[in-house]
């Protein structure tokens, strides 16, 4: 019979934790509610133990295959994977059977290759932390320290439970800018296909007309003819120097000069180089409130933000706060200096720093600046929409026009 892990809450509020042998989820469930217990996670542990029923590793590795749903480790693997081990530990579970049992049960077949490989590492005598600096591609810097830092204070649960709160929170407001974007793009691919369409379809009909005509053809109906004959005769090596372009394009941006310069250009854009800016900056914020809140020197806190951000025009920035703040200088002081940060996250910080609350300060700016990021696309797409549409009419007024004037003409004639 299975046992299953569970925390849970008595009426005065107080955390109840332990193991319980059940036939089911269920069961448990029942069992502890019949105790005024209020459940707040059940975690089974796989019948497959090390050791344990006489199964072969051979069949145990081939169980998590056959389980897994997909080869590459994703946001939602990761926090699944972080939530799971900070509820296991939390209700006194051991690393390494904890390890143990999320392997049984992770949807990515490569994240289960490395959960064995950090139980491996780690009965050979590694911390937790060194075990996942061997996977630097799929735990970030942020990742690594945070577990370093939980590890040294001994509060490794509480710890990864905030690192998966943030991991939530980030990936709960990714799915918000995803979906703010989403709508504008496919008005915009269904337009341009709109055009592509009447420009190789619908424009080669009425040439065909109008050569059985002998009429002098209006200027705006020959440049529509003339686009529509180039697209179609030189479509294919259009399509391959663009293809090319782009590729060439990716590749320089993906150098760390290329990066750079073109991440300078994105925060030089009217409108649009505020929303990268603020981008910025709810990326640090959301970090370093992170960091801050479980215990991180500042010092340390901006190394790991310099190492895990994803902008280098950024990064250069916080390297720049983090040697004033090494040389004695205040942080509050430090972000004013760099002229990146608005007056509003200098004056937080600082009143942060005056009366220790630096953690909630930084969270209060990240809750701040993703609510302005939202607002701000919830905007933008509600002016696309109709700018969008009025746009694609003028576009295909011009075109229909331009088809019809000789028709008038002809019209005329006859």
């Amino acid at each position: 019979m299975p046992n299953f892990f569970y925390i849970a809450r008595d009426k005065a509020g107080k955390k109840a934790t332990g193991a319980e042998e059940a036939g089911s989820q269920e069961e448990v469930i029942s069992r502890l509610q019949a105790k005024d217990l209020v459940v707040v996670s059940i975690i089974p542990e796989a019948s497959e133990r090390k050791g344990g029923s006489g199964v072969a590793p051979a069949d145990i590795v081939m169980k998590g295959r056959v389980a897994a749903k997909h080869n590459r480790v994703t946001n939602n693997d990761l926090t699944l994977f972080c939530r799971q081990l900070a509820t296991l530990l939390g209700a006194g579970v051991t690393i390494l059977k904890s390890l143990d049992i999320i392997s049984q049960q992770v949807a990515s077949k490569r994240l289960y290759q490395v959960i064995k490989d950090l139980d491996k590492n780690m009965e050979a005598g590694l911390s937790l932390h060194e075990a996942m600096a061997k996977h630097q591609v799929v735990f970030s810097e942020l990742w690594v320290n945070l577990v370093e830092s939980g590890e040294a204070s001994g509060n490794l649960a509480m710890v990864l439970n905030r690192l998966a709160g943030y991991l939530e929170r980030d990936a709960a407001f990714k799915k918000k800018m995803i979906s703010a974007i989403i709508y504008p793009a496919m008005l915009m691919f269904a337009g341009l296909g709109a055009l592509l369409f009447m420009t190789i379809k619908i424009i080669p009909t009425f040439a065909e007309i109008f050569k059985g005509f002998n009429i002098e053809l209006p200027l705006l109906t020959k440049l529509l003819l003339d686009i529509s004959k180039l697209i179609r005769s030189y479509g294919i090596i259009l399509t391959i120097v663009i293809a090319a372009g782009v590729w060439f394009l990716r590749k320089y941006i993906s150098s760390k000069p290329g990066r750079r310069q073109y991440q300078s250009f994105l925060l030089k854009l009217p409108v649009f180089g505020e929303f990268f800016r603020t981008l910025c900056i709810e990326r640090f914020t959301s970090e370093m409130s992170t960091l801050v809140e479980s215990g991180v020197p500042i010092l340390y806190s901006l190394e790991i933000s310099e190492r895990s951000v994803d902008n280098v025009v950024l990064a250069e920035i916080i390297h720049k706060i983090k040697e004033d703040v090494r040389a004695g200088k205040l942080l509050g002081q430090s972000l004013e200096k760099s002229n990146f940060f608005d007056p509003m996250v200098v004056q937080m910080v600082s009143i942060g720093e005056e009366i220790g609350e630096l953690s909630n300060m930084f969270k209060r700016l990240n809750a701040f600046y993703q609510e302005y990021l939202e607002t701000f696309l919830t905007r933008f797409t509600s002016m696309f929409e109709p700018a969008m549409l009025i746009f694609m009419g003028l576009l295909i007024g011009v075109m229909v026009v331009g088809l019809f004037m000789p028709i008038f003409k002809i019209a005329q004639l006859g």
